[in-house]
This record gives structure tokens, sequence and C-alpha cells, in this order.
């Protein structure tokens, strides 16, 4: 049970050495941990104070992890709001994040499909998987049909 401040504290930072956590994450975790949300809040702002709980990291973090993983924008925000951040600052970090989306797609039909689309049957297989990973439907259908500047990956 989570009863005083130092424990509450003491259990945020052990969250944050494993890992960035978003202000909203974190707070539902103490909460699951027994702490009182008016003790919660007091602690989560002098993290942040600190500088030991950063939204901006948290995002930065999130979206590069996912990223690597090989999911696209689209999915990457979906949830991140969903993990209460707001869509203005995930929409800022996924722009200042400095990925190049179509790269990440290219590698990832790459890596998946061996970088072969045979026939329309194929073709929506691969667009419903590429899509399911939260990329844009634009740029999907440009790179099965082979068009824009996909051409440049090409060996």
């Amino acid at each position: 049970m989570l009863d005083t401040p130092v424990s509450i504290r003491r259990a945020a930072m052990n969250l944050l050495a494993r890992r960035e956590h978003g202000h909203v994450e974190l707070a539902r975790k103490l909460r699951q941990r027994g702490a009182d949300a008016e003790m919660i809040e007091v602690e989560l702002q002098r993290l942040t104070d600190d500088g030991l709980l950063s939204e901006q990291r948290y995002l930065e973090s999130y979206i590069r992890s996912r990223a690597n993983e090989g999911r696209g924008p689209m999915r990457i925000r979906e949830e991140l709001t969903q993990r209460g951040l707001a869509r203005g600052d995930v929409d800022h970090a996924l722009n200042a994040a400095g990925i190049d989306w179509d790269e990440r797609l290219y590698e990832l039909w790459q890596r998946r499909f061996d970088g072969c689309s045979v026939d329309l049957k194929e073709k929506a297989k691969q667009s419903r998987f590429l899509a399911q990973r939260g990329y844009a439907v634009d740029s999907i259908r440009r790179l099965l049909d082979g068009r824009g500047d996909f051409q440049v990956f090409d060996d």
C-alpha cells in the first residue's frame, strides 16, 4: 500500500527507472497500487519539476520504440492518444521525430513479404497487413503499385 508521499515517489521512481512513462499512465499505475489520487498528483508534479518525469521524453521514447517495431504513424498516434496524451502533442512529436515513414514502410514490406507482390489477392493481403500496422493507405498504394519515392530503394 502506498500511503505516504515517500512511498509514492519511490514507487514512481522505480517505474521510471524501467522505462519512460507518461503522466496519465504513471498515475494509473500508482492508483492500482493503492495510492491516494491527491498525493499522486503532488508527487508527480514534484517528479516533473525535478526533471524525472517528462511527457516529451516519453513521447520520443515511445515513438522511436514503436517505429523500430515496424509500427506506422497512424497506429502510434492512436496508441498514444489512448494512453491519455494530447493529440496535438502527439502530432508534434511524430513530426519532430524525423522518421522517414515511407522508408520504414518499404523496409517492413521488404522484410515481411520479401519485396514482391504478385497478384491482386496478394496485394490486398499485403495492403491489409501494412494498414493494420498504421501506415497511410496512399503510401501503401504507391508502394504496391511501384510508384513514387519507393523506386529509390530498389536494388
